[in-house]
């Protein structure tokens, strides 16, 4: 399967909105903090070239994140900054908020 590229700030939303719904942490009402993907300088063994680590009150629910995160890694590759900053430039209104 060939992988989406998207930015930093998608990827953090795709993480994010996939963990919330994620029963056990309806049921618990628990608000997961989810950091942006660091780009990896190499991608790992299945090409996939980000990471994401230290996600904020997770205690017990670290296999449900884990299977959302390789999840969204076998989806999606994060775009280097450059095409970061092009599509920002193609968007209307301001990229930086």
């Amino acid at each position: 399967m060939i992988r989406k590229t998207a930015n930093a700030s998608r990827l953090q939303e795709e993480v994010r909105k996939r963990l919330d719904r994620l029963p056990a942490v309806v049921e618990e009402g628990v608000k997961i903090s989810v950091p942006r993907p660091a780009l990896l300088a190499e991608p790992d063994k299945t090409g996939c070239n980000w990471a994401m680590t230290h996600l904020g009150n997770a205690a017990g629910f670290e296999r449900d994140i884990a299977a959302v995160l390789q999840a969204v890694q076998r989806e999606y590759n994060l775009a280097d900054a450059a095409s970061d900053l092009a599509s920002a430039a193609n968007k209307p209104g301001n990229p930086f908020e």
